[in-house]
């Protein structure tokens, strides 16, 4: 089922959960676990990263030598297994860096043999990695782009000429940023680029994470008044490390509220984690009663914080 559908449907607020693939030469039994744990929950759908291919340099007899890797691959089997084994939608990240168009296409005719409905198309982080491009390979720049390759697919326009023309039909989701993008000079104009996705085909939008809900509000109100009328689902992170602190916001460009980096940095190390799921727990129950239409947690490899957060939350 779409992602869309699932939302229309919904008799209850809906929790969905994003999770990242092993380490390359990692084991999968520890993922499936973690799968198994959220799977509790009843989530209707889950997200799964992708990572492009990414340079490093490393310090070697010869010198310093630069080397290709991708850290993660894995994300169209884990995919496979999160929908045929637990019978949960999983929703695949479609990125444009360390990817051509072609490849792109390859990976959506894939994810439809497997029956897979929905992607969240993203730009994803730039690695340092700019795939050389050969016979006539082209490559998606920002999230638009790729998003209007995948609505041109739905419509039966492929870049292989000599594909089968028959339309794809993928639920297509977009990032939105309620703090804005780190790159955008104003919240109005990041609305504006979240509108030109949607226009572009995106169905909903997911937010980055964020601490304070009335960006997520404010935000919404900004995109209704832009004209954007799709579901735009809250995207939350349970803060529960002292040294998050400094990492989100280098990271992720959001903002931890004064309150919250209070009761962090007086809290002794083994309450730290409960400073940060009573904070979220606050933040679900203001979020689903302002209207939002679910809560997406960033599990990323633990389940710990996000049981501790949804035994709390009566849904």
């Amino acid at each position: 089922m779409k992602v869309t559908e699932h939302l229309e449907r919904a008799t209850r607020p809906l929790i969905s959960f994003e999770i990242i693939p092993p380490k390359r030469g990692g084991n999968i039994h520890d993922l499936l676990g973690l799968v198994e744990e959220l799977c509790h929950h009843e989530p209707p759908f889950i997200d799964i990263t992708s990572h492009p291919a990414e340079v490093v340099y490393e310090e070697t007899p010869d010198g310093i030598q630069r080397h290709v890797k991708r850290k993660r691959p894995g994300t169209l089997g884990v995919c496979a297994l999160i929908q045929n084994k637990f019978n949960v939608d999983a929703v695949p990240h479609v990125l444009c860096h360390g990817f051509t168009q072609q490849e792109t296409e390859d990976f959506l005719i894939e994810l439809r043999y497997l029956d897979i409905d929905n992607v969240l198309a993203i730009r994803g982080d730039d690695k340092g990695y700019r795939k050389p491009l050969r016979d006539g390979r082209t490559r998606n720049v920002y999230a638009i782009d790729l998003i209007k390759q995948i609505s041109a697919m739905n419509q039966g326009q492929w870049l292989d000429a000599h594909m089968d023309s028959s339309a794809t039909d993928f639920c297509v989701g977009c990032s939105g940023y309620p703090e804005k993008h780190f790159e955008a000079p104003n919240l109005a104009a990041d609305v504006r680029r979240t509108k030109e996705k949607v226009e572009a085909g995106a169905e909903y939008i997911v937010t980055q994470m964020f601490f304070e809900n009335r960006h997520y509000f404010d935000y919404v109100k900004a995109c209704r008044e832009a004209g954007i009328t799709v579901p735009i689902i809250p995207g939350l992170k349970v803060l529960t490390a002292r040294r998050h602190l400094r990492s989100i916001p280098s990271v992720f460009h959001c903002d931890i509220p004064e309150a919250l980096s209070r009761e962090i940095e007086a809290a002794d190390k083994k309450h730290v984690f409960d400073v940060g799921v009573a904070w979220a727990v606050q933040q679900v129950r203001e979020l689903l009663e302002g209207g939002a239409p679910s809560v997406h947690f960033y599990v990323m490899q633990s389940a710990k914080a996000v049981n501790a957060v949804l035994a709390q939350i009566d849904i």
